[in-house]
């Protein structure tokens, strides 16, 4: 007997952790740099350098650059930027891995506070977030057909498996290069930066996928001239580019991730040869999985008509999409300015820091903080500029109606929008939209048929059976059950009962013959 089969194409994620770990350090000021009056802005990034696996742990080892803006209480502009890089190396257990597996990490570098020790030292405190996993693709046989020479009897059911058709990480490269308006003054030096990527959509076409989106440009730079001082410049341009992704169509399920990686802006000359234009070049980390809902008639059940069938069952996870969504919530709050009053906000930044995530009754429930801060420049001549920083806090349910705590799928969290506005002199106005988006599967446990034998019947028993019946229809009965304990097919009960469905009643009678199995093979 011959059962054939159809494979799936599935993933999963066969083995998973995360750690926590906090670096500390003491920086030096450089001899070049002048003396720290006073931080007003800071920000650092976790890169991974390299993950090297072995039996039951992964070596993580990479680096946190920070970018620091400091001011040094002299005349002028008397913004200073520094920037440098602090090494790591953490271990991280992971129990089921081999030296074999591609390991994945994703770095989030939760909070970073950097305080003046004195003017010529600061002390910086980053606590960093590890997640670690291997995604391991596989084929899951379903059983859709039986071959034999003996008459069988078979079940069906319909099953609905999501099918992973790519699965592929790219690189894609932004340039583009902003001009200066004329009422700006030339750039002397760039100070400080903030880029992101703002309304970013995907679309899956026919081997290719396509992200768009706006790409944030906000920057501090000291003007050419005295008399100008320090300024601040913010645009937005659009972007779209094109990723290879063989096997993806319309229609299918996508789920893209993405990430800026790296970001370089440098001040560039004009057609005068003055330094008023500003090129930008990003790379962004692409990862891409696409999946297609796959319909399946699986056969569940056989038994034989003149043989006994041995059936062996498995139980195995098909995979089904629960949800595919995006959700924005508005979030609002103030912030209080400990030093001014205020002239005029000079920048402001933030991002978003998913602190809980949780099954609710009807979703996903999202628990996190915005930490956001704002420069300004202040009316007083000793201290010109001045911070602020505030954690807003958020919480939103994402819609997924079915949802269980196994279910649970990665959400990203992005800042879509934010703006901060002055009140009045000493409070600020901030508004932002979170976008989130999710993928979630559900796993279905199914009793899945990996080999049939056949075997000769029980003769005895076969002769203890009547040569006609009337059986009365038992709870949980089915025309199944009752032709599979009387070796009979299914049509020839409905024929013997003119029965035109499926559908039995408790206490229904029913006619049974056993005219399948010849008496001579009996005997």
């Amino acid at each position: 007997m011959e059962l054939i089969k159809r494979n799936i194409h599935m993933d999963r994620i066969r083995v998973q952790a995360s750690t926590q770990f906090t670096m500390e350090e003491d920086v030096n000021l450089p001899e070049s740099k002048p003396d720290v009056n006073q931080i007003h802005l800071e920000k650092g990034e976790i890169c991974i350098d390299e993950v090297k696996s072995s039996t039951d742990c992964v070596m993580v080892r990479g680096r946190l650059q920070y970018a620091i803006l400091y001011h040094t209480g002299e005349d002028g502009c008397g913004l200073v930027s520094l920037t440098g890089k602090i090494p790591f190396e953490e271990k991280v257990h992971m129990e089921g891995v081999t030296v074999a597996d591609m390991v994945m990490v994703e770095e989030m570098l939760e909070d970073l506070t950097v305080t003046l020790i004195n003017s010529r030292k600061l002390s910086l405190q980053a606590f960093v977030c590890l997640k670690a996993w291997v995604n391991e693709l596989y084929d899951q046989e379903i059983p859709i057909a039986c071959k034999g020479e003996e008459p069988l009897e078979y079940r069906r059911r319909v099953v609905h498996p999501m099918q992973i058709l790519v699965d592929k990480r790219d690189v894609l490269r932004v340039k583009h290069e902003i001009s200066l308006p004329s009422n700006y003054p030339n750039v002397c030096q760039i100070l400080w930066k903030d880029i992101a990527l703002r309304d970013i959509e995907w679309k899956l076409m026919e081997d290719k996928i396509v992200l768009s989106g706006e790409v944030c440009v906000s920057l501090i730079y000291e003007g050419e001239g005295e008399e100008h001082g320090c300024r601040c410049y913010e645009t937005v341009f659009a972007f779209q580019e094109t990723m290879d992704a063989y096997g993806c169509g319309e229609g299918m399920i996508g789920d893209v991730t993405y990430r800026l990686h790296q970001q370089d802006v440098v001040p560039r000359p004009d057609f005068d040869g003055e330094l008023r234009c500003v090129g930008v070049e990003l790379v962004i980390d692409v990862c891409a999985r696409v999946y297609q809902e796959e319909t399946v008639e699986m056969l569940e059940d056989v038994y034989g008509i003149t043989k006994d069938v041995e059936v062996h069952m498995q139980e195995r996870k098909l995979n089904r999409i629960l949800g595919c969504i995006t959700a924005k919530t508005k979030v609002t709050d103030r912030m209080k300015v400990d030093m001014g009053p205020v002239f005029q906000l000079l920048h402001w930044e933030g991002r978003v820091i998913v602190e809980r995530k949780n099954p609710a009754d009807t979703g996903i429930f999202i628990q996190g903080v915005i930490p956001v801060k704002a420069m300004y420049v202040t009316e007083g001549d000793e201290s010109p500029y001045g911070s602020v920083c505030a954690q807003i806090p958020f919480q939103y349910t994402i819609e997924v109606p079915g949802i269980s705590e196994e279910d649970m799928g990665e959400v990203k969290a992005e800042l879509e929008q934010l703006q901060v506005t002055m009140l009045d002199g000493e409070e600020m106005d901030v508004k932002a939209v979170l976008r989130f988006s999710t993928l979630v599967f559900h796993s279905d446990s199914v009793n899945v048929i990996e080999d049939v034998k056949y075997h000769d019947l029980d003769r005895e028993k076969i002769k203890k059976l009547p040569g006609m019946v009337v059986y009365v229809v038992k709870p949980g009965d089915s025309l199944w059950s009752i032709g599979k304990m009387y070796h009979v097919s299914v049509d020839s009960l409905k024929q013997w009962n003119q029965l035109e469905g499926d559908e039995l009643q408790v206490g229904q009678k029913l006619l049974i013959i056993k005219d399948i199995i010849p008496c001579a093979a009996l005997s």
